[in-house]
């Protein structure tokens, strides 16, 4: 009996809904995140009633488990929880039928997620075994583990982590190659700000709504304004730090920026790790939602149809799996395509809620998807699904197409803050790595495969010139003269 209560205790330890690795018990040996419980947890059992309850103590583990956080991983690819609506296609003679892909829990995954629960990816031949992630760097170090050593093959990444991979910058010196196949989603992030803060009445325009505020709290404090993001060097802390510096408040003086995870902002809000942060939907809207905080700004107010978060591979895994690579993007395209419709935006938000994806309320992703939030300290009503999580169309074309000109913006702002001296010191340092990396080529042919119109699918690599809220430009032509234009940099 006492091994039985061992055993269930155990499986009672997985506290769903936060991002942390469970146990997943469908081999006669149990491993923890693919690694192999201690010896003492699976020493011999003296007798075959020992034994009994060990394979029973496992069986309830795996079943209370699934509660925890939906099916086990299907060993045959996509999650077994999945209710496919697309028709698979006959003999789609690809090179393998699975791939294992990773994703965070914010809305950039939710094409990954549609694309498993709604059979898009199915219907083009391909299993699709899509793992939550515990946290970024979880996610990175799974990736140069590689499916074969018990990781992932690729998922949902922040830039430029896919090129930063590729080149050793963020895993010791190994060098990874990726190739980034389409981005996932526009828009969507946010900057929200502590109650705490209420009186700085912090939005978009820092240098009109709140002049001086950031000195004045570290007077008054003691301390610097403290701000976090998810991974340091990528997306989040980019958008945060671009923020501050177009308000004239220099980020690597002024304030404190730190790396916290992404489930842990409602509680760092509540007890004074931080007065902002930055990060996807739906966090920064259940922060307002739940009185914690308030939105101060919108990644689509900062840059209006953003570059966001890509779809990246290892490169191995694309040369070996040329026809598997394009329908993944295939049945991406067509994910996509499906969530940017209005009539399936509250479907899309009860999948991704349930505990099995995201465990998130109902009503905080409805109002996320749909475009719909408070804003600012005064707590003012929006709804605009132009300015919300763009999946598919925008008034600047297609979203999922790849452009080259975008992906390098991200490596241009880490050369605005030094984030990789010796990696990337140079505009042509960039650009080589950039075209390395990014492929446009495989997005064409799927996008011409799945029957996109032709009108629809960019033939360049370039969106053309992008502004910005405070008036700055960024012409992919001329990435020095952007550069030469931001007052604040490193």
């Amino acid at each position: 009996m006492r091994e039985w209560i061992e055993l269930i205790s155990l499986a009672l330890l997985c506290p769903y809904g936060l991002l942390v690795p469970c146990v997943w018990i469908d081999a006669p040996i149990p491993r923890l995140s693919g690694v192999l419980m201690s010896p003492p947890l699976l020493s011999p059992m003296a007798n075959h009633r020992r034994v009994l309850a060990l394979f029973s103590g496992t069986l309830i583990g795996s079943l209370m488990l699934s509660g925890c956080l939906g099916n086990p991983p299907n060993r045959e690819g996509a999650s077994s929880g999945s209710t496919p609506n697309a028709t698979p296609v006959a003999n789609a003679n690809l090179e393998v039928k699975t791939i294992s892909l990773g994703y965070i829990p914010i809305l950039e995954a939710a094409p990954l997620v549609i694309g498993v629960e709604k059979g898009f990816f199915a219907k083009h031949g391909l299993e699709v075994n899509l793992s939550k992630q515990a946290s970024w760097g979880a996610a990175r170090d799974n990736l140069v583990l590689g499916a074969a050593g018990g990781g992932i093959d690729g998922g949902q990444w922040q830039l430029p982590m896919p090129q930063m991979i590729s080149e050793g910058a963020i895993t010791n010196g190994k060098k990874v190659p990726m190739v980034i196949l389409a981005m996932l989603m526009s828009q969507g992030n946010g900057i929200a700000a502590s109650n705490t803060v209420k009186d700085g009445n912090l939005t978009v325009d820092l240098k009109t709504s709140s002049p001086g505020f950031f000195d004045k709290f570290s007077q008054k404090q003691g301390r610097k304004f403290k701000a976090a993001y998810t991974f340091p060097k990528a997306n989040q802390e980019i958008w945060i730090r671009y923020w501050f510096a177009a308000g004239g408040v220099n980020p690597d003086q002024a304030v404190e920026l730190l790396k916290v995870p992404a489930p842990e902002t409602l509680q760092g809000m509540r007890n004074g790790t931080m007065e902002a942060f930055s990060t996807g939907d739906p966090w920064p809207n259940r922060i307002a939602k739940d009185n914690i905080g308030y939105l101060a700004a919108t990644t689509a107010q900062i840059w209006k149809v953003h570059p966001e978060e890509y779809l990246a591979v290892r490169a191995d895994w694309v040369d070996k799996n040329p026809k598997a690579a394009v329908a993944l993007l295939k049945g991406l395209i067509e994910a996509q395509m499906w969530l940017d419709k209005p009539e399936n935006k509250d479907e899309a938000a009860t999948i991704l809620s349930s505990r099995k994806w995201y465990n998130v309320p109902l009503p905080v992703l409805q109002a996320s998807l749909k475009g719909q939030y408070t804003i600012g300290a005064a707590g003012t009503p929006q709804t605009n699904p132009a300015m919300g999580p763009l999946y598919w169309n925008s008034d600047r074309g297609v979203i999922s197409y790849p452009y080259k000109s975008l992906t390098l913006w991200f490596l241009i702002e880490s050369m605005r803050w030094k984030f990789f001296p010796g990696t990337i010191d140079t505009i042509e340092q960039a650009k080589a790595i950039n075209n390395k990396v990014t492929r446009e080529d495989l997005w064409r042919q799927a996008a011409k495969e799945v029957g996109v119109p032709e009108k629809d699918i960019p033939t360049g690599s370039s969106r053309g010139k992008e502004t910005f809220f405070d008036g700055v430009v960024y012409d992919p032509e001329n990435p020095q003269a952007y550069l030469s234009s931001l007052k604040i940099k490193k």
